[in-house]
C-alpha cells in the first residue's frame, strides 16, 4: 500500500506540477461556464419545464467537452514515460504491475473529479447571489454529480488502456476519442433504427445521453452504476495485461 500511495503523488503532482494540467483545468471551467450561462439565457427568453442542472448538462457544447477531457488527461500517462524511456525503469523496479496500473488512473481519476469543482460552485452561487429560488433541486445536483462520476470512472479507464497500448501520446489520444465516440453514438442505434428490433435494449441500456438525462433529473438508477463500474474494472484489467505484457519483453 505504501508503494502504491507513493507513485499516486508522484503522479497527482505532475498534473499540478506542469502548466498543462492548468491549461486543462482552465479550459474545462470555462466551458462549464458557458455551458451555464447559455442554460440561463435559455430559462430567461422561455419557461422551461427542467431544471437548470438538466439543461446545463443538455447543452451543444458539453458532450463536445467532457468527451475531450479524458485524451487530454490520460494520454501521457503510459505513452509519455515510454517514450522518455522512464517506463522500462518502473516496469524493472520492484514495482508490481497493479500498483502501477492503479497509481496512474487513480491520480488522473482523482484529477478528473477535481475539474468539477468549478461547476459545483457555479450552482452554489447562483442561490447566493440571487434573491430568487434556485431552479433546481437538491435530488438533481446530486444525480448529475454521480453520473459524471460514473461516466468518468469508465472513460478514465478507457484512455488508460488506450495510453498504454502505444508510446506515442497523440495516437493516445486519438485512440480514446475514437472509442469513446463510439461508444456515445451507440446510444443513437436505436434512434436511427428504431425500436423494432430486439436488441434495442441493449443499446438502451450503454447510452450514456439516457444515464445522464435520468440522472440529471434526479432519478438515480442502479443498473448504470453497475455497468459503468463492471466496464472500468475489466478495462483496467485489459490495461494490466498490456503493461505486464510489456514487463516481461523487459
Amino acid at each position: 500500500m505504501r508503494t502504491l500511495l507513493t507513485l499516486y503523488r508522484k503522479e497527482i503532482r505532475a498534473f499540478f506540477l506542469s502548466p498543462f494540467g492548468w491549461v486543462v483545468l482552465a479550459f474545462v471551467a470555462i466551458m462549464q461556464g458557458i455551458s451555464l450561462s447559455t442554460s440561463m439565457k435559455a430559462l430567461g427568453d422561455a419557461p422551461i419545464r427542467e431544471s437548470l442542472v438538466y439543461i446545463t448538462f443538455h447543452t451543444p457544447n458539453f458532450w463536445f467537452y467532457f468527451l475531450f477531457i479524458f485524451p487530454l488527461i490520460t494520454m501521457r500517462l503510459f505513452a509519455e514515460e515510454e517514450r522518455t524511456g522512464t517506463l522500462e525503469t518502473l516496469l524493472t523496479a520492484p514495482v508490481r504491475t497493479w500498483q502501477l496500473v492503479s497509481s496512474k488512473f487513480l491520480a488522473a481519476f482523482s484529477f478528473y473529479l477535481l475539474l468539477w469543482i468549478p461547476a459545483l460552485v457555479h450552482f452554489q452561487l447562483f442561490g447566493t447571489l440571487t434573491d430568487i429560488a434556485a431552479p433546481f433541486t437538491l435530488g438533481s445536483l446530486l444525480g448529475a454529480a454521480v453520473i459524471i462520476a460514473l461516466m468518468g470512472f469508465f472513460f478514465t479507464a478507457v484512455g488508460c488502456l488506450a495510453s498504454a497500448m502505444t508510446s506515442s501520446q497523440i495516437i493516445a489520444g486519438i485512440l480514446t476519442i475514437g472509442l469513446l465516440v463510439i461508444h456515445y453514438f451507440l446510444g443513437y442505434v436505436p434512434v436511427i433504427w428504431g425500436e423494432s428490433f430486439r436488441a434495442s435494449g441493449i443499446f438502451h441500456y450503454l447510452s450514456c445521453q439516457e444515464h445522464l438525462q435520468f440522472f440529471t433529473k434526479g432519478l438515480i438508477d442502479s443498473r448504470p452504476i453497475v455497468y459503468y463500474s463492471t466496464m472500468a474494472i475489466f478495462t483496467l484489467f485489459l490495461t494490466h495485461l498490456v503493461v505486464d505484457f510489456r514487463r516481461w519483453k523487459q
